[in-house]
């Protein structure tokens, strides 16, 4: 099964297991991931769900919509290249684990 890690500012991380189809919001959410909020629950309204793909695998995920990158212009924390909105992001095949880093702060 995937798996996802969450990577925190201090470095500390945490790996979960997460299906194909559930998004890095919802499996952050689910298992307490500080620093994580989703406060629309997936909706693409609120960009509480701002993370940092690896450097090494942002190639390997799926562009992000107009949308996203309309929220992702409105994120407190750093926005970076490799800037993200947790909704909308699962792991791609073939990866076994995405890597994901975590904002110093959200809102």
């Amino acid at each position: 099964m995937p798996r996802v890690r969450f990577v925190q500012q201090d470095g500390s991380g945490r790996s979960i297991e997460v299906g194909r189809d559930v998004s890095v919001m919802l499996a952050a959410v689910r298992n307490g991931i500080h620093g994580i909020d989703g406060e629309c629950g997936g909706c693409l309204d609120c960009a509480t769900c701002h993370v940092y793909v690896d450097e090494e695998q942002a190639s390997s995920v799926p562009q992000p919509s107009e949308e996203e990158l309309e929220l992702l212009s409105a994120v407190s924390g750093e926005r970076k290249p490799n800037s993200r909105l947790g909704c909308q992001l699962k792991v791609p095949a073939p990866l076994d684990e995405l890597v994901v880093h975590v904002p110093a702060r959200q809102s």
